[in-house]
């Protein structure tokens, strides 16, 4: 705990060394969500990253979310603690699956899950995340969209759009929401009787049909406060967010091996050495970030 606390001073005052923010995703360990100025989703940590006025923003996140921010913010220093932070789901998706897409659907958009890399959001129309994507594909002038990389979000915002809604590549997903089963469901009402489900859209259908309530991160957060007990369908660190939010309710994860390896690949160490050694600045080639940044721009206008 000394050393945590330690490592915690010093990086409060390299902060304010560097003119310094921390920006942190909600899946991140405990001691990193603590240390960090904001913490959410990632709706909400791209929308943070375009209100920035430090000169250097440290990312604890995966790397998509590192691009993004520094797509959204050209001039300014972006660091990743640890370059092992990646998303699986993201690196599922390759410019060969969109094209060969848009030549079998040449009228339909391209919409893209922010958790995609900036090489595939330079070839979409529109960047949604879990949290607005059912709003912005209805304000959409088209009943057919390319939707990429989580077939489980396609599937869910089909259902509730009415729109058909073509998956690139045709199995994408989050590894870690792919876990969840309806024998998780079953043990979890047995266990919890007085508990509601609150289901994250990236977990498969047959889990989100059972679900009380189907939401993002942020979703979860702003909705918690509707009943006192909650089994949480998500990465498992969502249940310390939350109940460092909602300290008199109760919040149990639905699998406690629900881990991300890319998000917990940093730690407060990694932190602190980012910070003091400036390592490791995340570059984005400026004609794939111009292309990213309007799908990206697109996307917080419509929200």
């Amino acid at each position: 705990m000394e050393k945590i606390e330690e490592l915690k001073r010093k990086i409060e005052k390299l902060k304010k060394d560097r003119n310094a923010i921390i920006l942190a995703h909600n899946y991140q360990l405990p001691e990193v969500q603590d240390v960090a100025d904001f913490v959410g989703d990632s709706l909400e940590l791209a929308r943070r990253a375009t209100k920035v006025d430090a000169e250097v923003i440290v990312f604890a996140g995966v790397d998509f979310m590192a691009e993004t921010a520094k797509i959204l913010n050209p001039d300014k220093i972006v660091l990743i603690p640890n370059k092992r932070a990646t998303c699986a789901m993201a690196n599922m998706l390759k410019v060969k699956h969109i094209l060969e897409a848009k030549k079998k659907y040449p009228n339909a958009p391209v919409v893209l899950y922010v958790n995609s890399t900036a090489e595939t959001k330079a070839y979409a129309d529109v960047t949604v995340t879990s949290a607005n994507a059912v709003d912005i594909i209805k304000k959409l002038n088209s009943d057919v969209i390319i939707f990429g990389p989580d077939k489980n979000l396609a599937h869910y915002v089909a259902k509730v759009t009415g729109k058909t809604i073509i998956p690139v590549p045709p199995e994408g997903h989050c590894y870690v929401h792919k876990k969840f089963t309806i024998e998780d469901v079953e043990r979890a009402k047995r266990l919890y009787p007085n508990a509601k489900l609150m289901v994250h859209p990236e977990c498969n259908p047959e889990v989100q049909e059972h679900a009380d309530i189907i939401v993002s991160t942020g979703g979860m957060i702003r909705r918690a406060c509707e009943w006192d007990e909650w089994v949480v369908f998500t990465e498992r660190e969502m249940v310390y967010r939350l109940s460092k939010l909602y300290p008199n309710k109760k919040f149990y994860p639905a699998k406690e091996d629900a881990v991300c390896v890319g998000m917990k690949a940093i730690t407060l160490q990694h932190v602190y050495e980012s910070l003091r050694d400036m390592k490791y600045e995340v570059t984005v080639p400026e004609e794939i970030a111009e292309k990213a940044r309007k799908a990206i721009e697109r996307m917080l206008e419509m929200s």
